[in-house]
Parts: C-alpha cells; sequence; structure tokens
C-alpha cells in the first residue's frame, strides 16, 4: 500500500506536520521507524495515563479472553463488569454508586443525559428535561452533545445544533469578561439566572467540566465556585453532572478533579479517557445512591440504548488491568512530580512568546502568543516530545498547547520534557 496515496480516503483528523511512522511503544515513549523515539508529552489524546504496553492489562485481556470474548450483561452474567464496577466506585471515593458501561465518552454522557431526565421526571415530576451547559465547554462529538456545548471549533452550523447551545458563561477568561476583576465564586450566579430564566420544571441538570478540558486549555475554576454550583443546583432540584472524561482517574493529581475543594460532590460523574487509558474505549456513569433508585422506578423510562459493545468483557478487563497500575502507583510521589512538571512549566513564563500557564496535578495549559503554536509544537516535536494543542477561546482566538504526560512517567522522564519545552521555546525567540 501507498500511504501517501492512501492516506487521504482515512477520513480522520489531520494536522499541518507529518505523522509519526511509529513501530513500536512502551510507557510514555513511541518508537519510530527511523529509530528515533519520542515522548509522548500528552498522553496520546490525553487519554493515555498508564503509558503503554502494560502488562498489567495484557494478563488481564488474556485471561478474559480464554474464557469467552463476548456476551451480552442481560444474558451471560456480568460478573467481570460487576468487578469492574466495585474496583472503579471504591478508586474514586463513591463506593456504593450505580454504574452503567457505555463505549466511550460520548455516548457517556448521551446515557446520563437520558439517566438524569429519567430520575428528575420521577423524583421531581419535570414537564421537560433540558441540560445546561458552559460556553466553554466540550462533551463529546455526536450531533447532541456538539450541539450542546461551547466548544466554537467543533460546533455545529446554526441551523444544524437541534436548536440547542451553552447556557451560561464558564467562569474563566477571555469568555466571562465582568469588568470587575478576576472570575471568583459569585460567577456561579451566572447558572442560577439561567436556571430561573428557563424555569426549573423544564430542567433536568447542570453539565459541567470540574477543570476545564483542551477547549480553553486546562482552565481552573476559582476555589468556592464548584461549591456553589451544587448549592444553586439543589436549591432548585437540578441535578449535577461532572463531566470527568478527561480529568478523572488522577489527570489532576486526585482521583477526581472535584476532590480538589470541599463541598462540590455531583449527583452524577461520567469517565472515560483515563479509565480505558488508550486500551479500549470505554464511558462509565457513575450514580450516586441516593438518586439511582428511581432509574428503575415503575414510572420510569426504559434504561438508554448503551450499545450493543457496551459493558464488553474484554473491555472490562483491560479497564481492570488499568486501575491495577493505576493503585500500584505511588500516589505521594506523583504528587511530587506533578508539582516539578507545575514548577517547570510556570518557568516558560520567561519566554516572550508564553502568556500563561494553568492547570492541576498532570494537565497544564501552555498558552502562546498569536502564530506561535505550531511552530512550538514543530520546535518540540524536532527534539522529541510529542504535544496536542488545544482549542483556544475568545475573540481573538487563544492558542496553546495542553501538557499531560502519563502517569508512570518517570523523574528523568518529566525532565526530559521540561527541558525540551524550554529549549523548543527558546529556539523561537
Amino acid at each position: 500500500m501507498d500511504y501517501e496515496k492512501t492516506r487521504h480516503r482515512l477520513l480522520t483528523s489531520t494536522r499541518p506536520m507529518n505523522d509519526f511512522r511509529v513501530v513500536g511503544a512502551d510507557g510514555p515513549w513511541l518508537h519510530l521507524a527511523d529509530g528515533g523515539h519520542v515522548f509522548d508529552g500528552s498522553s496520546g489524546l490525553l487519554c493515555v495515563n498508564v503509558g503503554q504496553n502494560s502488562r498489567s492489562v495484557i494478563t488481564r485481556i488474556r485471561g478474559q479472553f480464554e474464557r469467552y470474548s463476548f456476551g451480552g450483561a442481560a444474558v451471560v452474567q456480568p460478573r467481570i463488569q460487576m468487578e469492574l464496577m466495585d474496583r472503579l466506585c471504591r478508586a474514586v471515593g463513591r463506593p456504593d454508586d450505580s454504574v452503567a458501561l457505555a463505549t466511550c465518552g460520548t455516548l457517556g454522557v448521551e446515557v446520563v443525559i437520558g439517566l438524569a431526565r429519567n430520575i428528575t421526571r420521577v423524583r421531581d415530576h419535570k414537564r421537560r428535561g433540558d441540560i445546561l451547559t458552559s460556553n466553554l465547554s466540550y462533551h463529546g462529538n455526536s450531533a447532541l452533545t456538539l450541539g450542546l456545548a461551547g466548544n466554537h471549533a467543533r460546533r455545529p452550523r446554526p441551523d444544524d445544533a437541534l436548536g440547542l447551545g451553552p447556557s451560561f458563561a464558564a467562569p474563566y477568561p477571555p469568555t466571562h469578561e465582568h469588568g470587575d476583576g478576576n472570575c471568583d465564586a459569585s460567577c456561579a450566579d451566572e447558572i442560577a439566572k439561567a436556571i430561573d430564566d428557563r424555569g426549573n420544571e423544564n430542567l433536568a441538570a447542570v453539565l459541567i467540566e470540574p477543570v476545564n478540558g483542551t477547549t480553553g486549555g486546562a482552565y481552573v475554576p476559582p476555589d468556592g465556585y464548584l461549591r456553589r454550583v451544587a448549592d444553586i443546583c439543589r436549591e432548585r432540584s437540578v441535578l449535577v453532572i461532572h463531566d470527568e472524561v478527561l480529568t478523572g482517574l488522577w489527570r489532576t493529581g486526585l482521583p477526581l478533579a472535584s476532590q480538589h475543594w470541599e463541598g462540590c460532590e455531583p449527583d452524577i460523574v461520567i469517565l472515560s479517557k483515563g479509565l480505558g487509558a488508550g486500551y479500549t474505549p470505554v464511558g462509565a456513569i457513575l450514580v450516586s445512591p441516593e438518586i439511582a433508585p428511581h432509574i428503575r422506578h415503575e414510572d420510569a423510562d426504559p434504561l438508554p440504548a448503551m450499545g450493543t459493545m457496551a459493558a464488553h468483557p474484554l473491555m472490562a478487563a483491560a479497564c481492570l488491568g488499568v486501575l491495577d497500575d493505576l493503585e500500584a502507583i505511588d500516589h505521594e510521589a506523583l504528587r511530587l512530580r506533578g508539582h516539578l512538571l507545575r514548577e517547570g512549566l510556570h518557568g516558560l513564563l520567561a519566554s516572550p512568546k508564553v502568556r500563561d500557564v494553568r492547570g492541576l496535578g498532570f494537565l497544564y495549559g501552555v498558552e502562546v502568543t498569536a502564530g506561535s503554536l505550531w511552530p512550538l509544537m514543530r520546535a518540540a516535536e524536532e527534539r522529541g516530545v510529542f504535544l496536542y494543542p488545544f482549542t483556544g477561546a475568545g475573540e481573538p482566538r487563544t492558542e496553546g498547547l495542553v501538557v499531560a504526560p502519563p502517569l508512570t512517567s518517570t523523574n528523568e522522564d518529566v525532565a526530559f520534557l521540561l527541558a525540551t519545552l524550554r529549549e523548543a521555546t527558546a529556539s523561537l525567540t
């Protein structure tokens, strides 16, 4: 096959740079056909949390494959899926939650919307089941989720958006200009106003990323903001859903990003990227025990369709292997390594090309001056580090890259990543 002649027939994302010809991978490193290697500074597409070529994952998949490779959970006893449910809930500190398994983060969000509508109609006798999102959000790649969210680069044309759109300003510049200083917890009042304008009898839930992902570039909410969101929603009988597709499972340094703040526990959590860790597509929806009984109430609609491959036994096996690796990490060492990463990235602010550095744990956005993004990414790749661009926000659009190495990276790996970024940034100036 002539790669260059047939590449255009594969309808997938492209970028204004050459692809890597990868012949192998180990941990955070990609091995190239020319004998070189590249450090994966963004965990692939923000998902390869435990690196590649994991022995734990391979062993789990092989063990399940030798038993049976497919069994619908409604027909075959879902024992491995139940093992995953129990392990996952305990790992993130929600041991009594109910769990739905889907095939990806996007479908996880769609399933969540169906569950939230069911719950609020049974519990509160709601007339409608609308979902509110922010103007700096991304919740998946279906027609519904793209219509709901505020990712400017991926939103459908107005006539194709199903009449949907974001409903409140996220508490970050440059999408929430209010003329009186920085955003703070009071910015959550935008959500109160959106609920009251729509009428809480028409609303099922507020869907929010507790820490911003790749739309704006790892913005962190003001202290007290998420708690205020939870209070506003519960006062109005509106569910709080945290989209932790990207941030869940220690990406920000804790099992869930929301755990950086007290009093903001959501009713429902969506996990995906860090659970599959690049080994399997997966979406996991965790529903609190206070509201889960409404899902199977006699007045509830049937459970949302989760797909033929949902709760697949090989998927569950792979996820258990990922949890094996995540729980084997020295989490105090991980915290210190995240601190080293943070300090090193903040050192880039000395460059006139770097406008801001923000984030938590192993998730950072490095915002650069206009026109610097692709030259910086190219300079980093020439020196052996892959990084992922974030979409940007505001007008004119911000631009930058996401730094989010695998959680299994060593101190030496992080030192290489930082040294490479310093060199790449310096080469632009």
